[in-house]
């Protein structure tokens, strides 16, 4: 985005927001709210200034020789959904089949945070963090798959609670592989049992 509003434009598109409910944007407890607004955006959406592929720049050569599989299983994440801006909490589960190189695993999870922290629909959210951590680490293969609860469906719309989209993003290995596709799975399910 070559140009971004300023910051006063941005708070009194919150009051006008505040008035279009029918709320006084004027009255005691919602005179900061503009401002509380967009700190809680720059939280949301802090992925905008971060490049995920740098995050995964610092792998490291083959582990001696590591070739299993590496799984991360249950990753709290939260995103916006890009239709509404609304919540979509749920949970991650990714696994790589190194090639030569591995990463420390929090960088996995950076990774999931940085592409969570954007407005997104869980489709591409997932497709983008398995292709982000196959272009960096040119695994074998990338699974990702996640599971999560989305709010523009509890508290608006069709009002149904306990509903979990799941989305899935299967490459090399895990997508051509049906044994090494069994053994994520069943992490996962170990995982979550």
């Amino acid at each position: 985005m070559d140009k971004r509003p300023s910051r006063e434009d941005a708070e009194q598109a919150v009051r006008t927001l505040l008035g279009w409910i029918g709320e006084d944007p004027d009255r005691a407890g919602l005179r900061r709210t503009p401002t509380r607004v967009l700190k809680s955006f720059s939280d949301w959406y802090s992925g905008y200034g971060v490049d995920p592929a740098e995050i995964l720049g610092s792998s490291f050569p083959d582990a001696e020789g590591y070739q299993g599989m590496v799984a991360l299983t249950n990753i709290d994440f939260e995103s916006h959904c890009e239709h509404h801006m609304a919540p979509f909490i749920g949970k991650a589960h990714v696994a790589y089949m190194p090639a030569d190189r591995v990463v420390g695993v929090s960088k996995i999870v950076r990774v999931i945070n940085v592409f969570a922290k954007r407005l997104q629909v869980q489709e591409k959210l997932t497709k983008q963090i398995a292709e982000c951590i196959n272009g960096e680490l040119k695994p074998r293969g990338v699974a990702v798959i996640m599971e999560a609860q989305h709010e523009c469906m509890t508290t608006r719309g069709v009002y149904k609670k306990d509903i979990k989209m799941v989305s899935s993003t299967m490459l090399g290995c895990f997508k051509d592989d049906p044994a090494i596709r069994q053994e994520f799975l069943s992490r996962i399910s170990a995982a979550t049992d």
